[in-house]
């Protein structure tokens, strides 16, 4: 083994014994692969699968940046310790958990929405609050804000919530769903889309009934939310065994509807919830990570699009650098840990996939916009718009770039609208392709997790996702906040397994 890194990370069998232990961990290289280990003084070492392609994580790291601390959002919350000291990236996207019941179950859910024995669900008053929570965290408000479960469409009062959303500021407002609500009503998705629902999230686990027993009703919501014009991000959950190998084929789904489909986010499955515990083998067996990903994708595409193509997100902090100046003042920042995840383009040119790296020197191009960031003193924003105008064609092959593409625009349109809208131009005629992979207690980086930039906000504060989930600061801070199901279903007069799906499988 060589050791690359040096982190800290907490011991997975303390964790199953009620305790997040901060134990020292590596990052090491073996057999062109990277693994995460670690030892704990009283249960011994543990090894998990971080990149199975060195170059890859090499490439990747390389994009790492620190961002303005954001001192509202937690590093502890109850009687755990705190596992650092100050967090390091403000929210990108901030989550709205609005109910925990759901009318599946699942079996990788990371929240064990609708199985843990309490109804979670803030009332309006509750919500407002944390919604402002949010809107109000330093040292920039949240402007993009996923309102999730459970099973979000279950509450009847959803669209009073997104206009709530809007309402308190967010510009952005994306529903995250099963689909199957969607997939009944075409009145319900238009309903959505007048509230101004930006996008929708919404599962897809394949493109066989086999990896996705809910295909019917993903593609009937898909036909519904094209009918209105409603955009949707398809979501699949990758398990090794399960649906890794259709990973490529949900691309080609992709771009085959991407003009409602305007983007996947892989997740690898991420070890929490209701697959906390799980025995060693049938962990490895089920583990994915970004390279085993991108594999499928370029046997699916014969290296069309490939492992090179992708980019891991504080790949383009520069931009939101490059705005602050141009703007005067502080703009949402990508300073994720390159770890949390990588993405690309995909643009569609005569029925053949374009990524946006084959014809846009993607390296140089951000090299040149950090440069032109930090350029100081008078007239500052003159000089960067005359660098822009005379060298910006440099960097892309106009020759194997889509009928009409114009970097110039994009980037001017960038610059009127601010760094949260700057990649928007990309999207004309492409579909983003990228990766989230969430960490559990088996694998997680602590410098990983100071550095999240997609939070929760929960009655006990802003707390990181990965903490939220991995760490089960989610289930304890549900757990406070709710009331038994019985008590629940004498307050409603509804029965909690009426909330099931009997037209389809639960899991």
């Amino acid at each position: 083994m060589k050791e690359l890194e040096k982190i800290g990370s907490v011991c997975p069998a303390c964790y199953q014994e009620g305790k997040i232990k901060k134990i020292p961990a590596k990052i090491v290289e073996e057999n062109k692969k990277v693994y995460i280990v670690k030892k704990c003084p009283k249960h011994g070492s543990f090894k998990d699968i971080y990149f199975s392609d060195v170059d890859v994580y090499k490439k990747w790291m390389r994009s790492q940046v620190t961002g303005e601390t954001s001192p509202d959002v937690k590093t502890k919350v109850f009687d755990e310790p705190a596992l650092y000291n100050e967090h390091k990236s403000q929210s990108v996207l901030t989550n709205l958990l609005i109910t925990n019941r759901c009318n599946l179950r699942c079996s990788y859910c990371f929240m064990n929405a609708g199985a843990s024995g309490v109804v979670y669900e803030p009332t309006m008053d509750q919500l407002r609050e944390l919604m402002l929570q949010a809107r109000n965290e330093r040292p920039m408000g949240s402007k993009a804000i996923q309102i999730t479960g459970g099973e979000p469409t279950i509450r009847e009062d959803l669209f009073d919530i997104v206009r709530m959303a809007k309402e308190v500021g967010f510009s952005h407002v994306q529903v995250n769903t099963n689909g199957l609500k969607l997939a009944e009503s075409v009145e319900y998705c238009r309903r959505l889309k007048e509230e101004r629902v930006n996008t929708i999230y919404m599962s897809f686990d394949g493109v066989t009934e086999k990896s996705n027993p809910w295909l019917k009703q993903c593609k009937q919501a898909i036909e519904n939310l094209r009918e209105v014009n409603l955009k949707c991000i398809l979501v699949p959950v990758l398990i090794n065994g399960k649906n890794l190998h259709e990973a490529g084929k949900i691309v080609r789904f992709a771009l085959d509807n991407m003009d409602i489909v305007r983007g996947i986010n892989f997740q690898p499955i991420s070890f929490c919830g209701r697959v906390t515990k799980i025995k060693d083998e049938k962990r490895d067996q089920q583990r994915v990570d970004y390279v085993m990903m991108m594999d499928d994708i370029e046997k699916e595409f014969n290296g069309e699009i490939s492992r090179d193509d992708f980019y891991p997100v504080p790949f383009v902090f520069p931009v939101s650098r490059l705005i602050e100046l141009l703007k005067g003042k502080t703009q949402v920042e990508f300073t994720a840990h390159p770890g949390c995840g990588g993405a690309t383009y995909i643009f569609y040119e005569d029925g053949k996939p374009v990524p946006v790296t084959r014809f846009i020197n993607v390296e140089d191009l951000l090299k040149f916009i950090d440069k032109q960031s930090r350029i100081k003193g008078p007239l500052k924003k003159i000089r960067v718009a005359s660098a822009f105008l005379k060298h910006i064609d440099n960097f892309v092959d106009y020759d194997k770039a889509p009928k009409g593409f114009d970097l110039k625009k994009i980037l001017k349109d960038a610059a009127i609208g601010g760094s949260y809208d700057s990649l928007r131009g990309f999207h004309y005629k492409s579909l983003f392709v990228g990766s989230m992979w969430f960490q559990d207690v088996f694998n997680l980086n602590i410098d990983r997790l100071q550095r999240c930039c997609i939070h929760y906000t929960t009655l006990e504060g802003i707390v990181p996702f990965c903490s939220y989930n991995g760490l089960g600061i989610g289930d304890k801070i549900r757990k406070k906040h709710s009331i038994p199901i019985k008590e629940w279903e004498e307050k409603t007069g509804r029965k909690m397994k009426d909330d099931l799906r009997t037209d389809v499988p639960l899991t």
